[in-house]
């Protein structure tokens, strides 16, 4: 009876154990449901200063050059990005602002081809289903002439909206995009053709593969003080040897 008991209790044991790991703990259902998905495309966490947005690998721009590194599919440049999303530009633009974003708003139509792109600088992430590490966006992109990126909040809101482009991410200073690369104008790509842009096929994964990307605030705001006041400084200096 004693060993029948005993039995009992070790099958119970482990049938407990089984079904308790089984179970997610909450961290971990906490953690699932703060993904982005194909229908809910967008999730803003506010404590932790992130938002994640899901995403897909464009294939075609493995291959050929573009300006665009994130649009929103329905926008009018939908399908020209790196990477496409079903997260709307405009809905995109409050989220930034939720997380404490601010935008440079110093860019035009007119000032474009002349003017570096200002604002918050931003950190931008991007993670897949079997990815060796979350990897920096500049290491998903290549430029060809090897130029770091450096991608500010340049706002924008009006002519974001009106323009409806799709544009959430830019690859040279954009007077439309939300965010953009302060390291070249806008002409760079398109019209001077001083640089080009492509994903990195040798770390990115196949056509349609889906991506998160996650954006946050770069914390260093004294480098990007310096960094804004050095373009300023040599901007100025190529005024004065014209």
């Amino acid at each position: 009876m004693k060993k029948m008991m005993k039995k009992l209790a070790t099958a119970a044991f482990t049938f407990i154990t089984a079904f308790s790991l089984s179970i997610p703990t909450l961290a971990e259902e906490d953690a699932s449901s703060q993904l982005p998905t194909e229908e809910n495309p967008m999730v803003i966490d506010k404590e932790a200063g992130t938002i994640s947005i899901y995403a897909y690998v464009n294939g075609k721009y493995l291959e050929t050059s573009t300006r665009h590194a994130v649009v929103f599919d329905d926008g009018n440049f939908g399908g020209k990005s790196v990477f496409g999303t079903t997260a709307n530009q405009n809905e995109f633009y409050e989220a930034l602002l939720e997380i404490g974003a601010e935008p440079g708003d110093n860019m035009t139509a007119e000032n474009a081809e002349e003017t570096h792109v200002e604002g918050d600088l931003m950190d931008i992430k991007v993670s897949w289903e079997g990815a060796e590490k979350e990897y920096d966006l500049s290491e998903t992109i290549i430029d060809s002439n090897g130029n770091d990126f450096e991608f500010h909040f340049g706002g924008n809101k009006g002519r974001a909206h009106d323009k409806h482009t799709g544009c959430i991410t830019c690859l040279d200073s954009c007077p439309v995009g939300l965010i953009s690369n302060a390291t070249y104008t806008y002409g760079a790509v398109e019209k001077r053709g001083e640089v080009e842009f492509s994903g990195n096929s040798e770390i990115l994964p196949e056509e349609g593969t889906p991506v998160i990307i996650t954006y946050s605030i770069h914390k260093d705001k004294e480098t990007i003080e310096n960094k804004v006041s050095n373009k300023k400084v040599d901007k100025k200096m190529d005024q004065e040897t014209e």
